[in-house]
C-alpha cells in the first residue's frame, strides 16, 4: 500500500488496460453516459451517424469511405473517454483486490455468558466481545477493552513494523483484517458488517459511490452550458447553408458539433477526480469524501501539533553548561551517571551527548554499590548514590529545593543559564553533586529536518500555518521561530483549538488539522479537512474525514499538496480544452463553406487538401488527444509551490498557448497522411 513497500504503478499497467477496455464499452450505456453530459451528446451523435450510415447503405445511397470514417472515430471518442475514467477506476480496482485479501472470512472468538463461541466474523454486530490472541486475526474494527498485544497492521498500512495496542488511552482503536503477533486482547466491536474501515476503503478505491465534489459539480454544469450553445449554433447553421446553396451533411454538422464542445476535459473530468483519490490513497490516506480531498486543495490555514509533527517529539540533551568551580565534562559524567537507569529518550539522549562530546561510556556498576533514585512526581527529581557521590538530576525548582536542604543555594550564573535556556524554548535540568549546583543540561525539542523549507512553501502557495502546542508561550514562540511557522497556540485545550478554528472559519478560510486522541474528535469534526491517525481512537477517525493509515502528522503536508494537484490538474485540461476547440474551429469552419464562399479560405490558415480530410483530421485529433492526455489526468500535472496568480499565468501560457498550437499542428500532420493514403 505504501510508496515505500512497493513500486509505484505504471500508468499504462496491462491487467488495468484490459480490464479498462471491457468497461469502457459497458459505459455506453445511455444510463451511465447522462452522467457525463459532453460525452452523452458526443453518443448521440455517434448513434445518429451510424443509423444514417447503415440506412444509407441499405438504398444504396452512400458510396464513399468519407461517412464511415466519421462514425467510426465518433465512436472511438466516446469509447476513449471512457476509457479514461475506467482507467482510473481501475488502479482503484486493483487496490481493492489487494485490499479484499486482507478481509478473507475469519472465524471470530465471540465471548459469550464467559464462554467463547466461534462465529464468522461477518455476524459480528456492535457490542460484541471478541477474543483474539496470537497468530489470530482480529475479525472487525474495535476498541481494546482488556489487555495488550503487538499487532501486524501491514494488511491495512503497509507497514512491516508491529505496532503496540492496549485498553485504555488513545492507541485502543483496531483495525479488522489485522493480526495479533503476541498476547491476547479483549475487543468490543464498534462496527456492524458492511460498515468496517476496510468496507469503507474498498468502496472508496473502487470509486464506485464516488460522489462528485461542488467544483467538479459547477465545471460540469459549465461543460454542459457550453454544449446547450454550440448545440444551438450548429443546428442554425443548417438552414443557413441551405440558404447559401452550400447544405452540409449530418455527419459534418456532427462532426462540427464534437469538434467545438469541450470532449476533451469532457471526456478526462471524472477520471481527474477519481485519479486524485486514488493518489490519495497511494500515500495511504484514505479520504472519506472526494469533497475532502478538494478542501485540502483549497486551505487556507493549516493546524499542526508541535510533538511529532514539526518537532521529532522527545526532548533530547543538545549542551552541557558547567556551574563555577565545575568543568563541562563533571557535569557530563554527573548527568550521564544519574541517567544510567532512566530509560526515557531524554535520559537516554543524556548518555549519549556525554559519550559524544567528552568520550564519557556507559560504565559498569555492578561491582559498585550504586543505588538509584528513581523519578517521582512528588520529589521530580531522579538521581544515584555511587562511591561517596550523591547525585541528584530534575526540575529547576525541586534542585534548588535539594540545595537549600542542603545548606546551599542555587548560584546565580546558574539561574541565568536556565533563564537562558528556556527563552530559547527549551527545557533546563540542574545537576547537583554532594549538595551543589554541578550545572544545567539543556534539553531541547529538536525540529524536523526540512520543515523549515516546507512551510515556507505553505506560504508561497498563500497557506497559514499555525503551531498548536501544551507548552508555555516563552517555549511555544521559540520552538514556532525555529520551525518557521506563522502563528501559535500555546497552552492549548481542545476548547481553544475549537475557538481558533471558528474563528478562520468565520472570516472565510478553509482549516485543515491532524488529531488522533478523543479529545481531538470535536476539532476534526469541525474543520473542513480533519485527518486522523489509525493509532488513534475510535472517535477521532469518525469525526475526521480523512484517515491517515500511517499514523504520520506531517503527512497533513503532502495532503494539502495532493489537494492542490487535483485543482491545478483540473484547471490545467480545463484551459487546454478549450484552447483546443478555438483551433478546431480555424479547422473545420473553412472546410464547410469554402466552396460557396472562397473569402473563408482565408480561415484555412493550415492549408488543409480537401473539406473532408479537414472535418475528418479534426474528428481523428480530437479523439487522440483524449488518449493522449489520459497519462496525464492519472499522475497530475507537476506540482510546484506557487501562488494562485502565478499558477494562473503558468497554466494559461504552458497549456493555453499549448492548447492552441497542438491542434494546428496534429490536425495538419493528420491532414497529410490522409492524403497521401488516400483516406480522404
Amino acid at each position: 500500500m505504501t510508496k515505500r513497500g512497493k513500486s509505484k504503478r505504471a500508468v499504462w499497467d496491462l491487467k488495468i488496460v484490459r480490464r479498462a477496455a471491457v468497461d469502457a464499452i459497458w459505459k455506453l450505456n445511455p444510463q451511465t453516459m447522462m452522467r457525463n453530459p459532453v460525452m452523452f451528446v458526443v453518443e448521440i451523435g455517434s448513434v445518429l451517424t451510424t443509423v444514417l450510415l447503415v440506412r444509407g447503405y441499405r438504398h444504396g445511397l452512400l458510396h464513399s469511405g468519407f461517412s464511415l470514417q466519421i462514425t467510426v472515430w465518433l465512436w472511438f471518442t466516446v469509447l476513449f473517454a471512457n476509457f479514461a475514467e475506467a482507467m482510473a477506476e481501475g488502479r482503484g480496482k486493483a487496490q481493492a483486490d489487494t485490499l479484499r485479501k486482507a478481509k478473507s472470512e475469519t472465524i471470530a472468538n465471540l465471548l459469550r455468558d464467559g464462554h467463547i463461541e466461534q462465529v464468522a466474523s461477518a455476524k459480528l454486530r456492535t457490542g460484541d466481545v471478541v477474543v483474539a490472541s496470537a497468530g489470530e486475526f482480529i475479525p472487525g474494527d474495535g476498541e481494546i477493552i482488556e489487555g495488550v498485544a503487538s499487532v501486524d497492521e501491514s494488511a491495512i498500512t503497509g507497514e512491516s513494523a508491529p505496532v503496540i495496542r492496549e485498553a485504555g488511552g488513545d492507541r485502543s482503536a483496531v483495525t479488522g483484517g489485522t493480526r495479533v503477533l503476541s498476547d491476547q486482547i479483549k475487543v468490543r466491536i464498534t462496527s456492524n458488517p458492511g460498515e468496517t474501515f476496510l468496507d469503507r476503503m474498498i468502496s472508496l478505491v473502487e470509486g464506485a459511490s464516488r460522489q462528485k465534489t461542488p467544483n467538479e459539480i459547477a465545471l460540469n454544469i459549465l461543460l454542459a452550458g457550453l454544449t446547450i450553445i454550440f448545440l444551438l449554433a450548429v443546428v442554425t447553421l443548417q438552414p443557413f447553408a441551405i440558404y447559401s446553396g452550400a447544405p452540409q451533411t449530418v455527419f459534418v454538422l456532427v462532426s462540427l458539433l464534437v469538434c467545438l464542445i469541450p470532449t476533451t476535459i469532457g471526456g478526462l473530468l471524472s477520471a481527474i477526480g477519481i485519479a486524485g483519490m486514488d493518489r490519495l490513497i497511494q500515500h495511504n490516506v484514505l479520504a472519506m469524501s472526494g469533497r475532502a480531498v478538494e478542501a485540502a486543495g483549497d486551505v487556507n490555514t493549516l493546524l499542526l501539533d508541535k510533538t511529532g509533527t514539526i518537532t521529532f517529539g522527545n526532548r533530547q540533551a543538545t549542551e552541557f553548561v558547567p556551574a563555577p568551580g565545575f568543568t563541562g565534562e563533571q557535569v557530563a559524567d554527573a548527568a550521564q551517571l544519574s541517567s544510567l537507569a532512566d530509560e526515557t529518550p531524554e535520559g537516554r539522549s543524556i548518555v549519549v551527548l556525554a559519550k559524544e562530546k567528552y568520550g564519557l561510556r556507559g560504565r559498569d556498576l555492578a561491582t559498585h554499590e550504586a543505588h538509584f533514585i528513581p523519578f517521582t512526581a512528588q520529589t521530580r527529581m531522579s538521581g544515584i548514590n555511587l562511591d561517596g557521590r550523591e547525585i541528584r538530576k530534575g526540575a529547576v525548582d525541586a534542585v534548588a529545593r535539594y540545595l537549600e536542604q542542603n545548606g546551599n543555594a542555587l548560584p546565580a550564573d546558574v539561574r541565568a543559564a536556565v533563564e537562558k535556556i528556556a527563552n530559547t524554548g527549551g527545557t533546563p535540568l540542574v545537576v547537583a553533586e554532594n549538595g551543589r549546583a554541578a550545572g544545567v543540561v539543556h534539553l531541547k525539542d529538536i525540529v524536523k529536518g526540512g520543515i523549515r523549507e516546507r512551510f515556507a512553501q505553505l506560504r508561497a502557495m498563500g497557506i497559514r500555518t499555525v503551531m498548536i502546542t501544551g507548552d508555555n508561550p516563552l517555549t511555544a514562540a521559540a520552538i514556532a521561530r525555529e520551525a518557521g511557522v506563522d502563528d501559535f497556540l500555546a497552552e492549548a485545550t481542545p476548547e481553544d483549538k475549537m475557538r481558533l478554528i471558528k474563528h478562520e472559519q468565520s472570516q472565510g478560510k478553509l482549516v485543515a488539522m491532524t488529531g488522533d486522541g478523543t479529545n481531538d474528535a470535536p476539532a476534526l469534526a469541525q474543520a473542513d479537512v480533519g485527518m486522523a491517525m489509525n493509532t488513534g481512537t475510535q472517535a477521532a477517525k469518525e469525526a475526521g474525514n480523512m484517515v491517515d493509515l500511517d499514523s504520520n502528522p506531517t503527512k497533513l503536508i503532502e495532503v494539502v499538496e495532493i489537494g492542490k494537484q487535483l485543482l491545478m490538474t483540473r484547471g490545467a485540461l480545463t484551459t487546454f480544452s478549450i484552447s483546443n476547440d478555438v483551433a478546431k474551429y480555424f479547422a473545420i469552419i473553412p472546410a464547410m463553406f469554402s466552396g460557396t464562399f472562397p473569402v473563408l479560405n482565408a480561415l484555412n490558415v493550415m492549408h488543409l487538401r480537401t473539406p473532408q480530410s479537414a472535418v475528418l483530421s479534426a474528428v481523428i485529433f480530437n479523439a487522440l488527444i483524449i488518449v493522449a492526455l489520459i497519462p496525464l489526468a492519472l499522475r497530475g500535472v507537476s506540482y510546484r509551490a506557487l501562488s494562485a496568480e502565478a499558477l494562473l499565468r503558468r497554466n494559461l501560457f504552458l497549456y493555453g498557448l499549448g492548447g492552441l498550437i497542438a491542434p494546428f499542428i496534429g490536425i495538419k500532420l493528420i491532414d497529410v497522411l490522409l492524403t497521401a493514403s488516400h483516406l480522404a
